[in-house]
């Protein structure tokens, strides 16, 4: 997949691209814009063939390969919708070197990226924990990013407010014209609309679509190597590592493993994390016996309520993620539907809820799965973790 204009762009289309965004008031940073990116953000179409190169070793990531070249480092982002093929080729070349003149075929990045706009807010606290949130220029859906860091720069005129993640204002990109473009891939999306016309290297974010929280998590280490910050993004993933098997091994060596019911009925249906799935993989880890384990598949399934309250009802404890201005209690739990008081965790008052309007659970978690695996230990075996507070779980009232 090729989002970038090459350089046998001609005139005529670059006039054709200014007329498509007429609407922009200053059509001149467009034309502007294509004439730098076709140098800055072109796709190396020699297909050398590539020998020798060191590869960089990821321990619990599937579906990025990257190797280092000496003069410039190739990254392969496999299709995670079907593995036998590349989402997308990198080619990371840094800024203050010339470009070879033999490269392989693929996206071209100059590096460390600078002035980036990021799509999603777990990206931006990533970015965040490496220490570069100045090297962010602009974001999307600004309105659910829970840092105030990151608001602050927003109100202060540091980072450009783009707009809405699905219809981003392009005039405020075209005018923060930044280095590239963070977002997230989706199967089938049908591709990313007017951005991917201007020139702009797009970075799809696949790490989502890894099997496990550590996988998901190890890709730390490719936006280090974009950013600059190499170093630390490696030593970053060791604790995150460290932190997360220590805690998994401890829960997990415990003779007692509690049921464990997840999630709340949404609609019609009751949406559970399979087995197979990180979340579900996160309460295994926790030490908990999980009601929907054996269910191999990945992602969540839908159920009845019957099904659920037939595998779950004497649930030793209950979490689940919602998104209210106030936090959920037993009362409004109940008057929500008045079966949940029938599960054992209702009556013996073992609920936890994650408000996620108000905790940083989606902006932290991915890529500190040792954080919220923490908060399972610590409501699964509370003996584990005398002393520590939650940090995105809160026991309902």
């Amino acid at each position: 997949m090729q989002f970038l204009l090459n350089n046998h762009l001609s005139v005529g289309v670059l006039f054709a691209h200014t007329f498509f965004f007429s609407k922009v008031k200053h059509s001149i940073l467009i034309l502007s814009l294509f004439v730098t990116t076709l140098f800055s953000a072109c796709i190396s179409k020699n297909g050398i063939e590539e020998q020798g190169g060191a590869k960089i070793q990821f321990k619990y990531a599937s579906n990025i390969d990257i190797t280092d070249f000496g003069g410039y480092v190739n990254v392969k982002i496999r299709n995670p919708w079907d593995t036998t093929k590349l989402l997308h080729t990198y080619i990371l070349v840094p800024a203050d070197s010339v470009l070879p003149t033999l490269l392989p075929s693929g996206t071209i990045v100059r590096t460390p990226i600078k002035n980036a706009l990021v799509y999603t807010s777990v990206h931006v606290g990533l970015l965040s924990n490496l220490g570069v949130l100045n090297q962010i220029g602009g974001v999307c859906d600004a309105k659910y990013l829970l840092q105030p860091k990151v608001s602050q720069l927003i109100a202060d005129g540091k980072i450009v407010d783009a707009g809405d993640a699905m219809s981003p204002d392009i005039e405020k990109i075209v005018q923060l014209a930044p280095d590239a473009v963070l977002l997230s891939p989706f199967e089938n999306s049908g591709g990313y609309g007017v951005i991917e016309n201007i020139g702009i290297p797009i970075i799809e974010c696949a790490d989502y679509m890894e099997n496990s929280s550590l996988a998901c998590a190890e890709w730390m280490r490719f936006y280090g190597l974009l950013f600059g910050c190499e170093s630390a993004a490696d030593s970053l993933f060791l604790v995150v590592e460290k932190n997360y098997c220590s805690l998994r091994d401890s829960a997990m060596a415990l003779s007692d493993h509690p049921l464990l019911l997840a999630e709340l009925k949404t609609g019609s249906a009751w949406y559970v994390p399979s087995g197979g799935s990180t979340t579900g993989r996160f309460y295994v880890d926790a030490g908990a016996n999980y009601i929907f384990a054996d269910i191999k598949t990945a992602g969540a399934v839908p159920y009845s309520f019957e099904s659920v309250f037939e595998r779950g009802h004497n649930a030793d404890c209950w979490v689940f993620k919602y998104n209210r201005p106030i936090d959920m209690t037993y009362k409004q739990l109940q008057l929500e539907n008045e079966l949940y008081a029938k599960f054992s965790a209702f009556k013996n008052r073992h609920i936890y809820g994650c408000n996620t309007a108000h905790v940083p659970y989606y902006d932290e978690a991915p890529f500190r799965p040792d954080w919220l695996l923490r908060d399972l230990v610590k409501i699964i075996h509370p003996e584990l973790l005398p002393d520590y507070e939650l940090r995105y779980y809160s026991a309902l009232e």
